[in-house]
């Protein structure tokens, strides 16, 4: 696969990917940054996204289930690999500088950022789960992860 066969799969899975996210048109055109005459457009297969606009897909909705299957699994590893001939991976070790736990129990961990000021929770395996800005959406998200 290349960038040009990526971005024409990427044209037919826009709409898809908008409303499994639950976004108008309008959202998903903000979400992106295109404008909605351009999403309409992409969405009707009248145009293909542009390279950045296909990485702002995958990027903004890396957890979309249309894109993970479509890819066979993460769609920014496959991203990655296009663009640079290979995939980086992070090294979460060096994120203990920057984020500091709040609350862990039973294996998760809500932790706040000292420097972009976002919340998120980790599982046991320091993989994010979800993050927000908004600290008493986050502690209700981990008081019912710590529960299940």
């Amino acid at each position: 696969m290349d960038k040009e066969e990526f971005t024409q799969i990427l044209q037919s899975k826009f709409k898809i990917v908008r409303t499994e996210a639950g976004y108008t048109q309008d959202a998903m055109s903000h979400t992106i940054g295109l404008s909605k005459k351009t999403l309409v457009q992409i969405e009707k297969e009248r145009i293909v996204p542009n390279w950045t606009t296909s990485v702002s897909l995958c990027a903004l909705f890396r957890d979309s289930e249309a894109l993970t299957n479509t890819f066979g699994g993460d769609p920014l590893e496959l991203v990655q690999v296009l663009s640079r001939g290979s995939a980086i991976y992070p090294n979460y070790n060096k994120e203990d500088l920057y984020w500091e736990t709040l609350e862990s129990a039973r294996g998760y961990k809500l932790e706040f950022n000292k420097t972009n000021q976002i919340y998120r929770v980790i599982n046991d395996r320091n993989q994010p789960l979800h993050a927000s800005y908004i600290e008493r959406e986050m502690r209700t998200y981990f008081d019912r992860v710590k529960n299940r």
